[in-house]
């Protein structure tokens, strides 16, 4: 059960949405679904019916990948040319005794001048972020499964349209040599490339809220990034305690429960509360 029941948000009133697309929430097309997750939309899209008027702004951020990318099996291969099969872990070890190397060769060490996929592994491992993960492609942009989930995606027009308002859409993850799981900024930030750095034009829309609800997939990896991400990002603007994590509407990836409960108690830890879509 949730922490807190509210009657109605505190002063401004932001709900950030995690990803919420069809590769995650939907049973029968998901590449990745996330088990809970198309009942945590129907309860996400009831509470925007039920509470639309005291939403003053909705964030929705879009995991936007090629089909070429760092954490899909196509970007490696073994010395018989076979792909990793999806979660498969690959660490800078692997690519130096010889398990995994890059599918294409130049990839190796120059994905950028003077930088390459094993530089990107060994910052990974250096920052202390999470190792590299092969998932299934997903979120492929132009395809189905990077769309909004059709319950979500009606109740959003519709709180668009009653309301006079645009929800703001948030794109990530179109670089394909990091992996972009906060929307906040990539792993391991291109200087090269403006997409993977730090989005101040999405911490900045943020900064007005005196409450953010935060919903979406998957609460092991994109929502705990980038919760985490504005925590640490903006410490003045103390997003972590203006936060509430609505926990019926955030499930994690199969198999990483854990990552969510840990995440959700280190934020509990800085001022970040739980509640339910129906306290609202």
């Amino acid at each position: 059960m949730g922490e807190t029941h509210l009657l109605s948000p505190v002063g401004e009133t932001h709900l950030l949405i995690i990803d919420p697309q069809n590769d995650f929430f939907d049973p029968e097309i998901g590449s990745l679904f996330v088990t809970g997750a198309d009942a945590d939309m129907r309860r996400l899209a009831d509470l925007i019916d039920r509470a639309g008027e005291s939403i003053d702004q909705i964030h929705v951020t879009l995991d936007s990948h090629h089909p070429i990318h760092v954490a899909h099996p196509v970007y490696w291969r073994d010395t018989d040319g076979h792909h990793p099969k999806p979660f498969t872990i690959i660490s800078a070890e692997d690519i130096e005794n010889g398990r995994w190397i890059p599918t294409e060769s130049g990839w190796l060490r120059g994905t950028r001048p003077g930088y390459g996929a094993i530089d990107y592994l060994r910052d990974l491992a250096r920052g202390g972020r999470s190792p590299l993960c092969i998932w299934p492609p997903h979120c492929l942009i132009g395809h189905r499964g990077h769309n909004v989930s059709p319950p979500l995606h009606d109740a959003l027009r519709r709180w668009e349209e009653s309301h006079s308002r645009t929800a703001q859409y948030i794109l990530k993850g179109s670089n394909p040599h990091t992996e972009h799981y906060g929307a906040v900024a990539a792993e391991v930030p291109d200087p090269t490339d403006v997409s993977t750095q730090v989005n101040t034009k999405f911490v900045n829309a943020l900064r007005p809220a005196e409450t953010i609800l935060v919903a979406g997939e998957a609460g092991s990896h994109c929502v705990a990034a980038t919760v985490t991400q504005l925590a640490d990002i903006a410490p003045e603007a103390d997003f972590a305690k203006k936060t509430y994590l609505l926990d019926d509407a955030v499930s994690p990836v199969p198999g990483f429960e854990s990552a969510q409960s840990e995440f959700a108690e280190r934020l509990k830890g800085r001022g970040m509360r739980t509640a339910r879509t129906t306290d609202f």
